[in-house]
């Protein structure tokens, strides 16, 4: 990653200039023009198309601290943009699943503020998290993710850092989302299936205990691990997949991420038909990878008791950013999809007996 010796940081994409990404990039830029990409919620991310053309890259994704108060204030809080930031430097390069390469990482940790710029990955596309993904983009993204969880499987140095290893994240979330809650019901309560209403009340009062279980080894996970965070290749080009927004990686259990994706990202029919053939081949990869000691057994329960994530994270972050009518549906979707996922699992029994 080329970093200028100044780690400055823009607070907003006209901030940018020719001459800074000229700096950054060690190509000749004259100027540019802009277009907003993405859909993120605690970030604002903005295509630099250059000129003159006919240089690598010719244009780069520049990304931001969220515009909006409420996001931005959580990011801050969550240090989600200082934990982005420090991936990118720090970690990005010890693991194989593919990212964007980063030409420049800065943030003020006081503050919040930060600044990425970062290869622009067009004319790859953005999954969609409502629309969910084929069974063929399930299994790339599930083999991607053994890229990312088998490098660094039960690394003892990932825990000798501070900013990633949050040994208390557990019980922090508990606390959070339980707090949370109340607020989440009056607002969507009347969207949620009685099942599903039902099943995430059991859920809150049992979260603490639920937290506990989150034993065994750990990796580096993604934290966030869905389409809309996943740029796919097309035939006009770009890789055949990359993974973006790295603002709530952290050490975990490693079927956190892999329950999570295929939870959200699969219609509910093609997950019932398929979910334990596509688990079984992440099982496979991170067996071929080199990780040793995990059985298939201890994978299937993992996967099923980290179904309940993406409920978690649906009530947890709908009520922490920026309220839009496309957030509303995105968390009501995977409301829906990770309730009806645990309910199929039978996920119920790692509840506590009198949640």
């Amino acid at each position: 990653m080329d970093t200028p010796g100044t780690d400055r940081v823009f607070k907003r994409p006209e901030e940018i200039t020719a001459e800074f990404l000229a700096s950054v990039l060690g190509r000749a830029v004259d100027g540019f023009t802009t277009q907003p990409v993405g859909t993120g919620q605690m970030g604002d991310s903005v295509r630099y198309t250059l000129s003159p053309q006919g240089d690598s890259p010719s244009s780069v994704v520049v990304k931001f601290a969220a515009a909006d108060d409420t996001s931005r204030a959580t990011g801050h809080a969550l240090r989600s943009y200082e934990i982005e930031v420090r991936f990118y430097r720090e970690l990005a390069g010890t693991v194989g699943i593919r990212t964007p390469v980063c030409h420049y990482a800065a943030v003020e940790p006081d503050t919040g503020w930060f600044t990425l710029v970062l290869e622009d990955l067009a004319p790859a596309e953005q999954g969609d998290q409502m629309a969910g993904c084929s069974i063929d983009q399930a299994a790339l993204a599930l083999d991607e993710l053994t890229r990312l969880h088998a490098p660094r499987w039960n690394d003892a140095a990932l825990m000798e850092l501070e900013w990633f290893h949050r040994a208390d994240a557990g019980a922090g979330t508990a606390m959070i989302v339980q707090a949370l809650y109340d607020g989440f019901v009056e607002r969507y309560a009347d969207r949620l299936d009685p099942d599903h209403l039902e099943l995430s009340r059991r859920l809150i009062e049992s979260l603490p205990h639920l937290m506990a279980q989150r034993t065994g080894p750990i990796c580096i996970t993604h934290g966030d691990y869905r389409l809309d965070n996943m740029l796919f290749g097309t035939a006009a080009g770009g890789p055949p997949l990359a993974v973006v927004d790295w603002q709530t990686c952290t050490t975990g259990p490693p079927l956190t991420d892999a329950s999570y994706f295929v939870g959200a990202g699969l219609q509910v029919e093609d997950r019932r038909a398929h979910e334990e053939a596509l688990i079984r081949e992440y099982h496979r990869g991170l067996l071929a990878a080199g990780v040793e000691g995990f059985d298939w057994e201890t994978c299937w329960t993992d996967y099923r008791r980290f179904s309940f994530g993406g409920l978690v994270m649906a009530i947890a972050a709908s009520m922490l950013v920026e309220r839009t009518d496309r957030g509303d549906e995105m968390f009501m979707t995977m409301a829906s999809r990770h309730s009806t996922q645990a309910l199929d699992l039978g996920a119920d029994e790692f509840l506590a007996a009198d949640g």
